[in-house]
């Protein structure tokens, strides 16, 4: 079958500018390189797992490394030096988003805080969710939501141990059903597990996802994204965004009309009702309109709904895996706790080795392990190599936490590392940087491990946890365990995490 004409001179004219962009940039002292084939660049190159392909490329190309994906330069940052000169030093140059396909469309025109471009209006939406709606005040506010949420999961997980001895149970699914529920009430003030569209959130929450990541060829190769249209690719996001939208509309006007009803009072208990109170009472810098409240919406979803979840998921692995590391931090969690019916925020403090399992959970399966892509706003020099103006940049944080210049053993579990260390996940120790760091780092990490810690706290307190059996004895190893990983919007387990709960009597 022949290639048609038109196809065959756009395919010469990409190889054409391509070239010339080359012969433009070669008098420049870029960061190495690996070869690249015409037009495709270093797609190539990624497979299935990006971060995994990116760290096998630095070992032999070096911590900076400038690679061409389609038509779009990319550098990839793979040594926590590199990271804190770029954050010390250059920060600013390094603060911009590239725009997406699926961002555009989805976002509003990228109007959220997590993949706005820099400039005045992403600084006052990234002020909004600092002060407002992820400051430690608001995390300490929702703790009645997560204290709910969890007894319901517990409640749930002990049904189901007692309707058989060895009851085998998904948990991945239930603490995916967690998350969402804490989500979906401390941003839109909906119980899924109580209202009737519950369902109709969780389903437009999952085409969201998936979507998000879903491959544009316009965003590699922006010549060619009329190809976009032909595939179908534009119709369909266009469609679930349609969706969405009417979805969040719906949600706004009732929280309107409850608020104009004067129902509730001043209490704010939701992240729309902070939002509609801001808008109402003239608190803001700029004007906050609706599109706009939607796409901060919308970024709760993205940055919240998988990362919970799947660091759980994660955690809980390792942690049967590693029977003497489950002993050790439930005989503390119990140990604080004590026999008291319920723990609150206060016990978790006393929880340090807790929080070094946490650590060293978000150090091997950080949620996100390429971070959120940053663009360069102008060229800058960096490790001794020009970094053209435009470029986007991923921070591979997933290589980083696994160097063994710096960490002993990285690929072992062993939240031991932590006791006698002071560094920390909040973005200033840079080998360790799972949430990002500067300007870009993200605004919802209290927000996040307050959920894990406790669920995670209650997970421990009030059960004992066993694998299924596996082979022909029935018996299944903790080395057993598939710790495959499936690439997406986060970085989860392949396979589902089935366990069996035995029930804990204080």
């Amino acid at each position: 079958m022949e290639m048609p004409v038109y196809l065959v001179f756009l395919f010469l004219l990409s190889l054409l500018l391509l070239s010339l962009r080359t012969r433009s940039r070669s008098n420049l002292n870029l960061p190495p390189s690996p070869p690249r084939l015409p037009l495709i660049g270093n797609l190539h190159q990624l497979g299935t797992h990006p971060h995994r392909s990116y760290r096998a490329l630095s070992q032999k190309y070096g911590p900076l490394m400038l690679l061409q994906l389609g038509q779009v330069p990319v550098l990839v940052v793979s040594s926590a030096d590199m990271v804190k000169e770029i954050i010390k030093n250059h920060d600013i140059a390094f603060s911009s988003r590239p725009k997406t396909t699926s961002g555009d469309i989805m976002l509003y025109g990228c109007q959220d805080v997590g993949l706005a471009p820099y400039g005045e209006y992403w600084r006052q939406a990234r002020k909004i969710c600092v002060l407002e709606l992820l400051s430690l005040k608001r995390v300490q506010q929702f703790q009645f939501v997560r204290d709910e949420v969890t007894i319901a999961l517990i409640e749930r997980i002990r049904r189901t141990s007692q309707s058989s001895k060895d009851f085998t149970i998904n948990l991945s699914e239930m603490l995916i059903a967690a998350s969402n529920n804490i989500l979906s009430r401390c941003v839109l003030g909906r119980n899924l597990e109580k209202e009737g569209d519950g369902s109709r959130f969780v389903e437009l929450s999952r085409k969201l996802m998936e979507n998000m990541m879903a491959l544009s060829v316009g965003d590699f190769l922006p010549s060619l994204r009329w190809v976009d249209n032909l595939t179908g690719l534009i119709g369909r996001l266009k469609k679930i965004f349609r969706e969405i939208d009417t979805f969040l509309d719906e949600v706004v006007e009732e929280h309107k009309a409850v608020l104009e009803g004067g129902v509730g009072g001043s209490n704010m208990k939701d992240f729309v009702d902070i939002l509609l109170r801001l808008q109402k009472n003239g608190m803001l810098d700029f004007e906050l309109t609706q599109d706009n409240m939607k796409a901060i919406l919308m970024d709760m979803f993205i940055g919240g709904s998988d990362t919970t979840s799947t660091a759980l998921e994660w955690l809980m692995a390792e942690l049967v895996r590693h029977p003497k590391v489950m002993k050790k931090a439930q005989e503390e969690v119990r140990r604080v706790v004590g026999n008291r019916p319920k723990i609150d925020m206060n016990d978790l403090n006393k929880m340090d080795y807790l929080k070094c399992v946490v650590k060293e959970t978000l150090r091997l399966h950080p949620p996100a392990p390429l971070l959120v892509p940053r663009e360069t706003i102008s060229s800058v020099d960096i490790g001794g190599f020009h970094i053209p103006a435009k470029t986007r940049v991923f921070i591979n944080s997933w290589a980083i936490q696994r160097d063994p210049n710096i960490w002993d053993k990285p690929e072992e579990f062993l939240p031991e590392r932590f006791q006698e260390s002071a560094i920390d996940f909040k973005g200033q120790d840079f080998p360790f940087v799972p949430f990002g760091s500067g300007r870009r780092g993200c605004p919802g990490l209290s927000f996040g491990v307050a959920s894990t810690e406790y669920l995670t706290a209650n997970l421990l307190y009030w059960f004992d946890w066993k694998l299924p059996g596996g082979d022909e004895d029935g018996i299944m190893l903790p080395k057993d365990l598939d710790m495959s990983e499936v690439y997406g919007l986060t970085v989860h387990k392949k396979d589902p995490l089935y366990l069996i709960p035995v029930p804990y009597s204080p």
